[in-house]
């Protein structure tokens, strides 16, 4: 370390993030020997890297990097090692995303009448520092056994004398687990099972308590996910009871539509219709026009704090398989009593909206009303009418009901695009499942006229949610989407600059911003590396009662109105609309009114379950697919770069999986985080984000959804610029050689949640 003179950036990175404790200015300036004026330049250099999200700073005015763990943090045991050493991760670390976790040894503190923490423990621990990615925790607290329960594939191989074995469905736990004749509990080679452990964390010994079901049978995969994730199945019988005493809500002083031709627009597999619509030209302003956008009034028949109520809060929301719906209320309520089905009288909660010329919405009024549906429309059969072909039903309704919602909703779609808002082009995989349960096709689900004809109008009716709450200065649970962070912004500027695309300089990115890149390599064969790495560079949609915009939309204000059946936030939305505007029973309960933090942070987490148990059932379901064609070769490109390998996915089934860095040669590969590559360090050969290869798959996990790939050959290798002076990462030295990963990296799940 050179004294008396200022760090460079460099210098002063590996400074920060080799101390084992956070330093401050004077700890840094007193070990590079800095006085006088070198003070301020540090000062002003510590500044940068701040904003840039290169370092983290808390009150006390010190600095360590961003990714490193704080001094006492909440843990996990995952497992033990050779050695005997117990192993935790962090509680919200997530492989996937932030690389292999840093190794955490938990040291051995016995106390007299405490038992001994076992793998599945959650414990509260201070974390002392003793290498690069290495620490070491000290018991403070044990926060609960955490899932004691674990779920593996139980089978039994040959020549262990009827001794089974046990492997866990989830990742993270690399180990398997002994299971003796008299434990397995009739379990069946190749069943779904879940185990307790027995004889303590070093035993691996485990019994079976239950079983899910054979994995042969398709219908388990969903199965997996469920379990795996804490889903809740069935409903109490008191709410099961609530739901079958449900009746026709009365008339009263609902304002009435019923002659006026509302229809649903679904897709053709729906069998709930929580939204209608129409559009009519307002003769007031010419260009605009009147909506009507009707949802199910789900508040009439969810009370507060009642059985369906409580068992609604605790789902948070329906998951949906390729299989199988696990919907948030019974389907007494949510496939028929708050279903809008055609000719049938239904209570609802309707926005009445009015736009302008140019889209802006201009005014609003909420109503309870009563509709009946005039039909019940798809959007396939929706789009084959305005392409000229409407069947028996559409046509008599094309120039009332058709004609007059696609003339709305281009009014809509130009105001989306003057505002900017952000344009990824990700087409979404589509499973369809044979007779068998099994799946027959995967393909890429159609991006219709119709499908962003109903998003426009969900879209303008959630923002009118949210305004008539503030305007009426009532609690909102907004749905807030903000701006990207610093870090991951910085990392998208670096990585598209070396592909040759800019992006404006500053830490307040527009969503038009990003649109320009996108637009400016549309049809090129980097575009859709580009999108998912725009997409990744985003932060994660949340609820809360504090607005902080959306950003994706490109709008100021934003809260979920439209899917009550489906989304417990919508059902608060409506709650607090209905006490806001005097419109009847049901509306926010005056208890409920100081929770919206709590409400918001454990109907995000409720959502984060259900997308990782949909991804996770997706990803099973495809190694089941591709489990007949291990040995087979595919095209496929490169999806992301980390330390320990590559992921790839396949042409046309998108199936992706990893390609174990330890499998791309004798030589060590370096980790080039800023142009995402692996490059050895012998033959300078690269690998990177978006390259082309031929892959060959050489393992399909189903229990776990793992696939593994190797690389045949290489197809094309995306053009790449060198990083600007300055920019380039220091050079690091040859990343560990992990145990393999066998996880694919996810990708969005069959239901948008904007």
């Amino acid at each position: 370390m050179a004294k008396g003179r200022v760090p460079t950036r460099d210098e002063l990175l590996a400074f920060i993030r080799d101390s084992a404790t956070p330093v401050g200015k004077r700890e840094i300036a007193r070990a590079y020997g800095l006085k006088g004026d070198q003070r301020i330049e540090l000062k002003e250099l510590l500044r940068d890297l701040r904003d840039a999200g290169d370092v983290a700073a808390d009150r006390a005015k010190t600095f360590k990097d961003p990714k490193a763990l704080t001094d006492i943090t909440v843990l996990e045991i995952v497992r033990v090692d050779e050695d005997g050493h117990l192993l935790a991760i962090p509680r919200k670390h997530d492989e996937e995303k932030d690389g292999p976790p840093p190794r955490i040894e938990v040291a051995s503190q016995t106390q007299r009448g405490v038992p001994a923490p076992a793998v599945g423990d959650r414990i509260l621990a201070s974390l002392k520092r003793r290498g690069k990615d290495t620490y070491e925790a000290r018991i403070i607290r044990r926060l609960g056994s955490g899932p004691k329960k674990i779920l593996g594939l139980y089978e039994e191989p040959q020549g262990r004398n009827g001794l089974g074995v046990v492997s866990p469905t989830d990742k993270k736990l690399r180990r398997e687990f002994d299971v003796r004749a008299s434990d397995k509990n009739g379990a069946l080679p190749g069943d779904i099972v879940w185990i307790e452990e027995v004889g303590g964390a070093l035993a691996r010994r485990a019994r079976v308590v239950e079983r899910i079901g054979p994995m042969s049978d398709p219908r388990t995969v969903s199965l997996i996910s469920i379990a795996a994730n804490d889903i809740p199945v069935d409903f109490p019988e008191a709410a099961m009871e609530e739901a079958e005493k449900a009746k026709a809500a009365p008339m009263g002083q609902r304002l009435d539509l019923r002659d006026t031709p509302l229809v649903t627009i679904d897709g053709e597999d729906a069998r709930d219709f929580d939204d209608a619509v129409f559009a009519e030209p307002d003769p007031a302003h010419p260009g605009g026009w009147r909506l009507l956008v009707a949802i199910a009034d789900v508040a009439w028949y969810v009370r507060h704090d009642k059985p369906l109520d409580r068992a609604a809060y605790r789902r948070g929301t329906s998951v949906y398989f390729p299989d199988r719906v696990v919907p948030m209320l019974p389907e007494q309520l949510s496939n028929h009593w708050c279903s809008l089905v055609p000719k049938e009288d239904r209570p609802v909660l309707v926005a009445e909206m009015w736009i302008d010329a140019e889209g802006h919405l201009k005014k609003h009024r909420f109503h309870r009303a009563m509709i009946r549906s005039a039909a019940r429309l798809t959007y396939n059969r929706v789009q084959r009418a305005m392409d000229g072909t409407p069947d028996a039903e559409i046509a008599p309704l094309m120039e009332k009901v058709v004609r007059p919602l696609y003339g709305a909703y281009r009014v809509l779609l130009a105001a989306r695009e003057a505002r900017g808002a952000l344009d990824l082009d990700l087409p979404e995989r589509q499973v369809t499942l044979g007779k068998d349960g099994r799946i027959a096709e995967i393909g890429v689900r159609a991006r219709l006229d119709s499908h962003k004809l109903i998003e426009e109008f969900m879209v303008l009716a959630n923002v009118a949610a949210a305004q008539a709450l503030e305007q009426r200065h009532s609690p909102c649970m907004y749905r807030v989407h903000d701006q990207p962070d610093l870090a991951k912004l910085e990392a998208l500027r670096e990585f598209l600059g070396t592909l040759g695309v800019s992006l404006p300089a500053g830490p307040r990115l527009k969503p038009g911003d990003l649109n320009r890149v996108l637009k400016q390599v549309e049809g090129k064969p980097t575009a859709r590396l580009i999108n998912e790495t725009v997409l990744r560079s985003q932060s994660q949609a949340v609820y809360s009662p504090d607005n902080l915009g959306h950003f994706g939309l490109a709008l100021s204000r934003y809260a979920h109105f439209t899917s009550p059946i489906r989304r417990f936030p919508d059902l608060i939305v409506h709650r607090a609309l209905i006490a806001a505007f005097g419109l009847g029973e049901g509306g926010l309960a005056d208890a409920d009114k100081g929770r919206f933090t709590e409400f918001g942070e454990h109907l995000s987490m409720c959502e984060r379950r259900a997308v990782a148990a949909e991804r996770g059932a997706m990803d099973r379901y495809v190694a089941a697919f591709m489990a007949g064609h291990v040995g087979a070769t595919f095209p496929g490109r490169v999806t992301s770069v980390t330390r320990f390998g590559l992921f790839a996915a396949l042409d046309g089934t998108g199936a992706d999986g990893l390609i174990p860095v330890r499998s791309l040669g004798q030589e060590f590969f370096r980790h080039d985080e800023g142009r995402q590559l692996l490059v050895g360090e012998r033959t300078g050969e690269t690998f990177g984000l978006g390259d082309r290869l031929m892959i060959k798959l050489v393992e399909a996990d189903t229990a776990t959804g793992g696939l593994l790939f190797g690389i045949v050959d290489v197809i094309e290798r995306v053009e790449r610029h060198a990083l600007p002076r300055g920019q380039r990462p220091a050079r690091g030295g040859p990343p560990r050689r992990p145990v393999a990963h066998h996880g694919p990296r996810r990708d969005k799940g069959s239901r948008r949640r904007k």
